[in-house]
């Protein structure tokens, strides 16, 4: 099959879990004899436009965007469609909501069939505008209406399509990125300060809907003797929010900022943790999360729908989303039970490596590939049920 790919920022993956989606599933892809074509930011891969670099079979294109906060992601998906539309792939597969706005231009030109993941509902994030929110919000609707096929990586997202739009979708969930050898000598966990096995993480990127200034302030309401926080990630269009957090932290000894980490020394820092929390309103299905999970690093987290999903049955530890005193009691719980703790990230690695693989999901994705290719079909779009949002918006 001949793949083209469009809503990633690039490859090599930087941060940002479409990135590490497909810097895991399109090699293995061509691996298996296919041709994949990934559509990319100049400003995130820094060549020159138009260029194709290699990474690992995939040919990853540089196009042309403007650094400007949403447009360079609408300019380069824009531009991605038309490429692909042009040169007549097999298979065109968007990722994201906001991408997904111009899934109509394959369908309209040629025979391409059209398949769009969907890692979060990307419109309730805070870093966009009301402009930019409404366009989000376009390209969810188009999906659901010239799509071929939309793959969803939670429960909970499958039930918002189909009660939203009565739309079907596939559930095949994210996996963990490969982790490689790390340091045991811990040198560079010692180097910021740190001791294994007693620190708080936080590994995401720092914007707000994954609330890491809620457990900033958790953790100095607590103020764990002998335990740190480490906020370990980058930014996303929130320079603001950013600015205002670090400053918080700035004079506290007891939180680390260890910036955006990669390779070796994001895996040390996973391993020597003695906690992983994440305190998010939003999420599709975390990849840092399942990381620390496979790694048998023990787990609190925000109780939202794909949180639950990966933690019930005793997998780790649930407090209130947004709710500051549930926040501390459950660190506070985690941090005097640590036999407990144990036995819930035990649960949650074996959890983890039965249900949850790259192998698995490529597999799964060219089964998806291969149906809507030989089905003669064409992309069926259901009428609004009467409990649905649709539903309710069509007799307005």
């Amino acid at each position: 099959m001949k793949i083209a790919v469009i809503g990633a920022k690039g490859l090599p993956p930087k941060q940002g879990g479409i990135e590490h989606y497909c810097a895991e599933v399109y090699p293995r892809m061509v691996a298996q004899g296919h041709s994949v074509d990934l559509f990319a930011r100049s400003s995130y891969t820094e060549c020159s436009l138009f260029d194709s670099d290699n990474f690992q079979g995939v040919q990853v294109i540089s196009l042309p965007g403007l650094q400007m906060k949403g447009v360079d992601a609408f300019m380069t998906s824009g531009l991605g469609a038309i490429a692909a539309t042009l040169k007549k792939y097999d298979i065109v597969h968007f990722h994201a909501l906001g991408p997904s706005l111009f899934t109509c231009l394959p369908k309209i030109v040629s025979s391409t069939k059209v398949v769009v993941s969907c890692q979060g509902l990307d419109w309730q994030r805070s870093k966009w505008g009301g402009f930019s929110t409404r366009i989000i919000k376009m390209g969810e609707k188009a999906a659901v209406h010239f799509a071929n096929e939309i793959i969803v990586v939670s429960d909970a997202l499958q039930t918002y399509f189909s009660q939203t739009y009565g739309r079907k979708t596939v559930y095949i969930p994210n996996a963990p990125a490969s982790y490689g050898e790390s340091d045991p000598n811990f040198s560079y966990g010692t180097d910021l300060g740190l001791k294994q096995g007693r620190y708080i993480l936080f590994l995401g990127r720092l914007v707000p809907e994954k609330c890491p200034d809620l457990l900033v302030e958790a953790f100095c309401t607590l103020k764990p003797p002998g335990w740190k926080l480490v906020l370990a990630g980058g930014i996303s269009d929130t320079q603001l929010f950013t600015t205002k957090l670090l400053q918080k932290v700035a004079k506290n000894r007891d939180i680390v900022f260890a910036g955006e980490l990669r390779g070796t020394r994001l895996w040390e820092i996973v391993r020597g943790a003695g906690l992983f929390v994440l305190p998010s309103d939003v999420e599709g299905l975390p990849l840092a999360m399942l990381e620390a999970m496979r790694e048998g690093i023990p787990v609190v987290a925000s109780n939202i729908p794909p949180h639950e999903q990966l933690m019930s049955g005793g997998r780790g530890k649930l407090f209130e989303p947004g709710n500051l005193e549930s926040c501390v009691c459950s660190l506070d719980w985690a941090i005097h039970h640590p036999q407990e703790l144990a036995t819930m990230a035990k649960k949650a690695q074996r959890s983890v490596q039965l249900n949850y693989s790259w192998d698995r999901i490529t597999a799964e994705t060219l089964k998806i590939y291969s149906a809507i290719l030989n089905s003669p079909q064409q992309v069926c779009i259901p009428e609004p049920s009467e409990g649905s949002l649709a539903g309710a918006a069509a007799k307005k």
